[in-house]
């Protein structure tokens, strides 16, 4: 149980509000709220979705786009096959294997994917709207890095 009265009088009804809706939704690291929130702050997973908003993808040539499409230029194989494995686990990507020898595997959003990338472009909308704004607070803030 937290204790509200160390906090400020005029802010505890918001923090025990704040405290009611993660008891509800979640406050484990695994739990969705953290857990996809989690994923969408990460290098990858937001541009990953975005790269699947545009079709089904096989595994090299996501990796080549993704390489091409990113400031740091690569992505290893290895790292691109635990996100794609951890987006399909939250229900977000299917992965598709033929019975061809090699199998031809593919990766592609489903429903659930496709409105969370829509909700991250949303997200990656509004940043880019407001990007003078955040470069001009970041310009205030560290002008006065020595305060």
């Amino acid at each position: 149980m937290i204790d509200f009265g160390d906090f400020p009088p005029d802010l505890r009804e918001g923090v025990r509000a704040l405290a009611q809706d993660m008891a509800a939704h979640g406050t484990r690291r695994d739990d969705p709220a953290r857990a996809v929130m989690g994923m969408l702050g990460d290098r990858w997973t937001a541009l990953i979705l975005q790269v699947l908003v545009i079709g089904q993808w096989r595994h090299a040539e996501l990796k080549r786009a993704l390489s091409r499409l990113s400031v740091e230029q690569t992505i290893s194989q290895r790292v691109l096959t635990l996100k794609l494995r951890a987006l399909e686990r939250d229900g977000f990507v299917a992965r598709h294997a033929t019975a061809d020898v090699p199998p031809r595997v593919s990766y592609c959003l489903t429903d659930l994917g496709r409105e969370l990338a829509r909700e991250g472009r949303g997200l990656i909308d509004w940043v880019n709207a407001r990007a003078a704004d955040i470069a001009s607070a970041r310009q205030h803030f560290d002008s006065r890095a020595g305060d």
